[in-house]
């Protein structure tokens, strides 16, 4: 099992504040949207370009390169040149720090 990794204390991470950290060599964008926050690959499925830097529109961000469009909540591609999703990461506040985990090998059984 993966374990969590510390983003930010939540207090320090307000509605609309982006940050990009490396876990387990998976490069993570955490959102904050609205108070609640949420956690995608920070990799554009069109051609591997970060996503952190790009506009955020709702809930959704639009890659920085290309225009490719995912929702945030749910890692969804929205609009081209992008087709493919993108990853999505659980995300918690303990003790009051945002953390991520990366959950892909605990559902795939690994």
């Amino acid at each position: 099992m993966a374990d969590w990794v510390d983003v930010a204390p939540y207090a320090e991470f307000p509605p609309g504040a982006v940050r990009s950290v490396n876990v387990e060599g998976a490069q993570v964008a955490v959102f904050n949207l609205d108070g609640t926050c949420y956690a995608i690959e920070d990799v554009c499925t069109h051609d591997g370009g970060v996503l952190t830097g790009g506009a955020v529109e709702g809930d959704e961000v639009i890659c920085p390169r290309h225009g490719a469009r995912f929702c945030i909540r749910t890692g969804k591609v929205l609009g081209p040149p992008a087709y493919e999703d993108v990853a999505v990461f659980a995300v918690r506040v303990e003790g009051g720090i945002v953390q991520v985990r990366d959950t892909r090998w605990d559902e795939r059984g690994f």
